[in-house]
């Protein structure tokens, strides 16, 4: 099964094979990811090992989305040991957010 995920906005797009969801993550992204992802291979009779490959849109998009998604998919497909690909469709052993400009970092609130 080929899993894409797309974490660049509030809105979490997954596909696994021809099936595609969508989720508004919002704020609970690191939270949710995996256990949205599990919940979706089970809607499909499938489990984690029936993963034969990714592929991450690594951006550009949200800072913070690309960096978690990033995250996700680097560390299952090493713990898969399955292929992963950039949204070029370029093999890699790890992707790499690319934000498309510099993080707008704020001050912290008090």
């Amino acid at each position: 099964m080929k899993l894409f995920l797309d974490t660049s906005t509030p809105i979490t797009v997954l596909e696994l094979d021809d099936n595609r969801y969508k989720w508004e993550s919002g704020r609970g992204l690191a939270k949710g990811l995996l256990k949205y992802i599990e919940s979706k291979l089970m809607e499909n009779g499938a489990s984690w090992r029936d993963i034969t490959e990714i592929h991450y849109y690594s951006g550009p998009g949200s800072f913070t989305g690309l960096r978690i998604g990033a995250v996700v998919v680097n560390t299952l497909a090493d713990q898969l040991a399955i292929p992963l690909y950039d949204h070029k469709g370029e093999k890699r052993k790890l992707v790499m957010p690319e934000y498309g400009r510099s993080a707008n970092i704020t001050p912290p609130k008090n």
